[in-house]
């Protein structure tokens, strides 16, 4: 059990501080802390109390002991179902009214405060009364369940994370539910020293996820840091380099510049065509140098209130003259509209756009979708090229990373440039990929940052408006 508590109390402290700020994130960190309390009550129980006994500790200690021991079991009793069902409301957000969306959780806390004050308190035989509680526990837990798996995945870049958190969680809850409410009220005690193997094997799932596909956004911000960070460096990396080549540079241009006039003075062709490649040079050398710091300076976004569809139809006017045989399809959710940066937004969605035209060399399907969640909307880019595998894909946003061979002018920077534009705007860039299935590119927006508004929806606040003068 000791394992068990330092296990899911690592759990929660790994959920909260990846995002402590969303809803969902909180709850299942108190999922965790609860099933971790519910071990400290085990631990307290066959180690610690018998330990403390035999070693004399005197009774206001064994006392102490006692009530951490009864609180935590409370703890967990009462809080695992009350944080899992708010965890899944949160997961699967529920349309509720405004005024009663804000009383769930206090409504919901009316069956615990019930149970304490109206149930004998807390044994070590009985903490709960089973008989009780297992009304209002167990249709928690089970409703819970029934909206985590209801859950529709919008893009498929995160399925694989749905069905680890499905993995992760939902067994281990449902497990401590038959052990922990459902034998118990049939008179069955004592069955949560069972649930250490399934609480291990959730666990297992969860650190797997983390290191894979990522559990509930934790991977995403490892990655978020680490590709911040490297922007970072080549930003200022950049910077310095610019600096430091454009003064060498304009003296090169200087000194070329009264050599040239000397050349065509003294009538010299030969010295004059050699004083043009020195120039030239100096110039390509000053071109590419700007190319790649103009992708990798620091943003100042200029936003703008955007129709996000006809934002990216005018985008992709642009590529229409080089698409070839590629066929172009799109479905774009009309309507959005948002404050943003729409140079920047279409720079990068081009960027992403020009990948999948050379990837596909011609041939192939370019597919473009903007659809709608309650809290995002998504822009699409999936085409049908060669696709990549997994060490591409996790390659393909760092600096300078490219797979495009024999081009002086790519710099492996439209990724990580679209990706640092998604950052400004406080959203996420996610890629999917597979060799012979092609790419998928995914551009988050959540809405309220951008404060996304339907249009429609613009037009009929004003007409009631009109109505009401």
């Amino acid at each position: 059990m000791l394992f068990v508590l330092i296990a899911l109390w690592a759990v929660a402290a790994i959920i909260w501080l990846s995002d402590r700020h969303a809803s969902v994130n909180r709850w299942l960190g108190a999922v965790a802390f609860s099933g971790g309390a519910g071990a400290l009550a085990a631990v307290l129980d066959l180690q610690w109390l018998p330990a403390a006994a035999e070693a004399g500790m005197n009774e206001v200690g064994q006392q102490l002991f006692y009530r951490l021991q009864a609180v935590s079991s409370l703890l967990s009793y009462y809080g695992l179902p009350y944080a899992f069902v708010l965890f899944a409301i949160a997961y699967r957000p529920v349309r509720f009214p405004k005024r009663l969306q804000q009383l769930v959780p206090f409504l919901l806390l009316i069956p615990i405060i019930g149970s304490i004050i109206l149930t004998p308190f807390y044994t070590e035989m009985y903490p709960i009364t089973f008989k009780v509680v297992v009304w209002w526990a167990v249709p928690y837990i089970l409703y819970g369940t029934v909206q985590v798996l209801l859950k529709r995945q919008p893009y498929s870049a995160v399925s694989r994370t749905h069905w680890i958190v499905c993995s992760a969680v939902l067994p281990p809850v449902m497990f401590s539910m038959v052990m922990n409410y459902v034998l118990p009220s049939f008179g069955i005690l004592r069955m949560w020293v069972y649930n250490t193997w399934i609480v291990g094997l959730g666990v297992t799932v969860f650190v797997v996820g983390l290191f894979t596909y990522g559990f509930m956004g934790v991977r995403v911000m490892v990655d978020r840091r680490r590709f911040d960070s490297t922007l970072r460096a080549v930003t200022s990396g950049t910077a310095i380099l610019n600096h430091a080549i454009k003064n060498d540079a304009g003296k090169m241009r200087l000194f070329s510049e009264k050599m040239k006039s000397y050349a065509i003075a003294t009538n010299q062709p030969e010295l004059l065509a050699d004083v043009e490649t020195v120039l030239n040079a100096s110039r390509h050398m000053q071109e590419m140098l700007q190319r790649v710091h103009r992708r990798t300076e620091d943003l100042v976004l200029k936003y703008e209130a955007v129709n996000l569809a006809e934002l990216i139809e005018q985008t992709m006017k642009q590529y229409e003259p080089v698409l070839g045989h590629i066929k172009l399809s799109t479905s774009l959710s009309e309507g959005w509209t948002c404050r943003m940066d729409p140079a920047q937004v279409s720079e990068a969605l081009g960027n992403i756009v020009a990948n999948a035209l050379e990837a596909m060399k011609g041939e192939g399907e370019l597919i473009i979708h903007l659809s709608e969640t309650k809290r995002e909307l998504i822009i699409e880019v999936r085409d049908t090229g060669p696709g990549m595998n997994k060490s591409e894909t996790a390659k393909v946003l760092e600096p300078f990373y490219t797979t495009k061979s024999g081009s002086d002018t790519n710099f492996g920077l439209g990724l990580p440039y679209a990706y640092h534009v998604m950052r400004k705007h406080k959203g996420m860039l996610h890629i999917r990929s597979k060799p012979g299935k092609g790419t998928s590119v995914y551009m988050t927006f959540p809405k309220r940052f951008i404060r996304a508004q339907k249009i429609e929806a613009i037009h009929s606040q004003g007409r009631e408006a009109h109505e009401q003068h």
